[in-house]
């Protein structure tokens, strides 16, 4: 299944979750799309529930199927709970780093800023979104990439920066300085579900 690029909205209204994290995508219709979104009652059974939190996750994250899979396998393969690794992988991705810096408003727009080459890992131009960052690397804009308007946009905004990163605006340049900790994550998260829908 190739990497969903359609409304951000539409699914955070199926999936009744901000997947941007800020809550403007439920703001106004807090309610499934489509014609009949308002009545829609439906009970899930327990492989829907598992599936939607699954999709849920890899929406926000935006990978594709094969991608998510091979990132919980790979979590699957670390010392520890199983799902908390899983959302620390998600959480090193670069594209995931540079918004969690407030270098962007959005995971989709990290992900453009770092496919278009205007992003450095401790001073190499780096235009891999998927790439796992390691704890001490330094994230920065490239020198001619400083008047970029989106980041110039964010920056300028003042987006929230995450706990586990450092970020100097002056300097235009931040470190990756821990994995997160669960509890900084969001409790509307269930990865025990994903780690469920895939052991079946």
């Amino acid at each position: 299944m190739a990497r969903y690029t359609g409304p951000a909205f539409k699914k955070s209204r199926r999936y009744g979750f901000s997947t941007l994290e800020n809550g403007k995508d439920l703001a106004k219709r807090p309610y499934a799309p489509g014609q009949h979104g308002v009545d829609r009652r439906r009970k899930s059974s327990e492989y829907g529930t598992q599936l939607n939190e699954k999709q849920k996750i890899r929406f926000m994250y935006g990978l594709n199927e094969k991608q998510f899979k091979r990132l919980f396998q790979k979590a699957g393969k670390m010392a520890g709970v199983h799902g908390e690794n899983f959302l620390k992988l998600l959480e090193a991705r670069l594209d995931n780093v540079v918004y969690r810096m407030g270098l962007a408003p959005t995971r989709r727009a990290a992900r453009q800023i770092v496919n278009h080459g205007h992003i450095l890992v401790d001073g190499v131009k780096t235009d891999i979104p998927s790439f796992e960052c390691k704890p001490g690397m330094v994230i920065s804009v490239k020198e001619n990439s400083l008047e970029h308007p989106v980041i110039k946009a964010s920056i300028e905004a003042k987006l929230p920066v995450a706990p586990n990163v450092e970020f100097d605006a002056k300097k235009m340049a931040g470190t990756f300085v821990r994995f997160p900790e669960r509890t900084e994550l969001s409790a509307d998260i269930k990865e025990a579900l994903v780690v469920e829908f895939y052991n079946r």
